[in-house]
């Protein structure tokens, strides 16, 4: 019966039992080697920045913290019709709806507004689906390098309306150009 001595991936190696000789049992030239390599990588520039001082300068399509637009009037441009629900592919946002009062006709634009509109940053991939699925321009991932902050509480990277909606004042510096 014959072996057969391929592999699949061509990497196939076939290991000795060959004993090691005295020179090799010191494993000087190993270490040699290893202190190359050390000493190569010490007069390299470092690769390292100091990040709250520094900032590495962002890649042209990064996506960043997502936001919940404003209209020119300061209204809330979410609909809650769920297409950016639906187009998460990581089922990271979860929304419910309700209807428009009288008293809130300067708070949203149509009838229907998403009462609860909620982000879990953690299952985020930010993929920007949900950003292209919005009919309205609603959600946006921010370009500007605005980073998620860092945390130690899992219930801290659920974003609610407060985190994400556009301050009103900002919506209100963006429809008057000055």
């Amino acid at each position: 019966m014959s072996v057969n001595n391929y592999s699949l991936s061509g990497r196939k190696k076939t290991v000795s039992d060959k004993k090691m000789t005295w020179s090799e049992k010191l494993y000087l030239v190993a270490i040699i080697k290893g202190m190359m390599v050390t000493l190569k990588h010490i007069f390299k520039k470092k690769v390292t920045i100091a990040y709250p001082e520094q900032t590495r300068p962002f890649s042209p399509v990064y996506r960043g913290k997502h936001t919940l637009m404003r209209d020119e009037q300061g209204r809330e441009r979410c609909t809650a019709c769920g297409l950016c629900s639906l187009a998460c592919p990581a089922e990271a946002i979860t929304m419910k709806a309700a209807e428009r009062t009288k008293d809130q006709l300067h708070l949203y634009r149509e009838e229907k507004y998403a009462q609860i509109y909620e982000i879990n940053m953690l299952r985020c991939i930010f993929c920007g689906l949900c950003e292209e699925a919005c009919p309205k321009q609603a959600i946006y991932l921010t370009k500007s390098g605005q980073i998620t902050p860092s945390d130690i509480s899992r219930e801290n990277f659920i974003f609610g309306k407060d985190k994400l909606v556009m301050p009103l004042q900002q919506a209100i510096e963006n429809s008057n150009p000055a």
